[in-house]
């Protein structure tokens, strides 16, 4: 059996936009592709084994995706040698990646510019400590995104 193809997430705490968005994606991937692929998540600045946020997990629960599980893992370089697509969802994660392993560059991107790699760009916001409404605004807008790149990811998986 070949490697799986696999897409990491970046952000800083990996409770909020990165768990919101491996989520999503996995949902979006169930019904799209029966490749041999994983999703992942991880933070720049992430402790070990945090479980996502109170209301990161609600907002989740908007595609019925269930993140209570997750548990919250540092970027690292072995994570970063291991993943075949990273998205990033600030110039500074971007950064943070390429920084620990210049493998990355070729495969890291900021999250609003893929498939474009231009590492400057707009960035994906952090809910953290604010209200449930703009959870909500931020899973909405990774499913927006991920809507538009599902057929290249999708590509990526199928091609492995």
């Amino acid at each position: 059996m070949s490697r799986k193809f696999v897409i990491m997430f970046v952000c800083t705490g990996n409770t909020c936009r990165s768990a919101m968005a491996e989520g999503a994606l996995k949902k979006l991937l169930e019904s799209r592709t029966s490749g041999n692929y994983e999703v992942i998540s991880s933070g720049t600045g992430a402790a070990i084994c945090f479980p996502p946020t109170m209301y990161a997990i609600e907002a989740a629960k908007i595609w019925d995706v269930d993140i209570s599980k997750h548990e919250s893992q540092p970027l690292t370089e072995e994570l970063i040698k291991k993943s075949d697509l990273i998205l990033c969802m600030t110039s500074s994660h971007l950064g943070e990646v390429t920084r620990m392993n210049e493998e990355g560059k070729s495969k890291a991107f900021l999250f609003k510019n893929y498939p474009d790699n231009n590492p400057e760009g707009e960035p994906l916001d952090d809910p953290i400590g604010q209200p449930l409404d703009r959870y909500n605004e931020t899973f909405l807008e990774i499913g927006e995104y991920l809507g538009k790149y599902i057929d290249e990811i999708v590509k990526g998986i199928d091609e492995k």
